[in-house]
């Protein structure tokens, strides 16, 4: 299967397991790989542009390609500086995502001279939140890194992994992004893979993301954007919105959930996954084609087949857009004792009205 018609392609790099701190909701396990030289990075990042360039060609497609560099904690490659400049030669938009704790001034300007487009720091919530989460000292390292980042004229956005440990502080968090001169604030759910395991019962119901996702988007908050790469969050947010999949043509994911559809990720070692939450290996760059995986990938395919779901994804109406996070259904499926990747989200209180909607039409 070729890449559908869509611009953007984005690679979420994991450059390192290694971190300097010990969140208890991590979805890593701390377990150490063989991390990519730099000479193989090199040639990974030149494969990746080759193929889009390729593509691009053959399919008269624009890509809007991007990566986003992370870890464990990006910093504690000493190469760091020298992947970063590679990858802006041959074009593409960096991201970090960092916890922001070793991020001092210089490195700032590091990133800034390199026109790094922006950095996501994790953010847990208020001070005591924060450090009962990632750990004494944490918030304010974090908060001077910020501070760094804005002072270089680097874009900055918060983020928050949303528990019961932390749901009802999130409103908090708006007024610290705006104190710290921060553009953007996102969020997420916790994934219970990894250390997060130990924190399945800390998930939300799916009554509660209802109720924090309502006052989220009821919230106008001055000069700050609210962000999410949750399709639950987005399906709520434009539900008023036609977006129903046509029962007369094939339904296409043309959004939502990014696993097989807008990029994928690579692990310290090179193994490639969909998604780093969800952890089912495709194949590694240092022996498979990365078209290859792309194009010929049972995972993949059976991620963008929405006869492979169940529950009430496999029959919701805006399937195409949504597909609800596969990473979430997968972690709680094995702790059920499954292995279903396409098993439906269990968080979501969009998919069952929009089953019933398709089974009425």
């Amino acid at each position: 299967m070729s890449i559908h018609n869509d611009q953007e392609f984005f690679v979420q790099w994991h450059l390192t397991e290694r971190c300097n701190l010990r969140c208890s909701h991590c979805y890593q396990t701390g377990n150490r790989h063989e991390e990519l030289s730099l000479p193989e990075i090199e040639a990974v990042i030149g494969e990746i542009a080759d193929t889009l360039e390729e593509w691009s060609s053959a399919y008269g497609i624009s890509f809007s390609s991007s990566f986003s560099l992370t870890g464990g904690e990006p910093f504690l490659r000493t190469d760091f500086p020298a992947i970063i400049e590679k990858v802006t030669l041959r074009g593409f938009a960096v991201f970090l995502l960092s916890n922001g704790t070793l991020i001092d001034r210089e490195r700032a300007g590091m990133l800034a001279s390199f026109g790094v487009k922006g950095v996501q720091v994790s953010m847990e919530g208020p001070r005591e939140v924060h450090e009962g989460i990632r750990g004494r000292g944490s918030f304010n390292a974090a908060v001077r890194g910020i501070r760094h980042l804005v002072g270089a004229g680097v874009p900055v956005t918060l983020n928050t992994t949303l528990s019961s440990l932390n749901a009802d502080t999130f409103m908090e968090m708006m007024d610290l992004a705006v104190s710290l001169g921060v553009r953007k604030l996102g969020f997420s759910r916790l994934v219970p893979s990894g250390r997060g395991l130990d924190l399945r019962d800390r998930m939300l119901s799916a009554e509660k993301v209802k109720e924090v996702y309502s006052r989220i988007f009821a919230a106008k908050p001055e000069g700050l954007t609210l962000v999410t790469g949750d399709p639950v969050a987005w399906q709520m947010r434009h539900t008023g919105e036609s977006r129903s999949d046509s029962q007369n043509e094939e339904v296409i994911p043309t959004g939502g959930c990014a696993a097989g559809l807008s990029g994928f990720t690579l692990l310290a070692d090179g193994t490639v996954v969909p998604c780093r939450r969800l952890p089912l290996p495709l194949g590694t760059v240092r022996e498979d084609s990365l078209r290859e995986i792309w194009a010929a990938s049972p995972v993949l395919e059976a991620l963008r087949d929405k006869s492979r779901y169940g529950g009430k994804c496999g029959t919701c109406a805006r399937w195409s857009h949504c597909r609800g996070c596969r990473a979430i259904a997968y972690a709680c499926s094995q702790a059920r004792g499954g292995d279903d990747f396409l098993a439906e989200d269990p968080q979501c209180f969009i998919g069952q009205e929009n089953s019933r909607g398709q089974e009425n039409s």
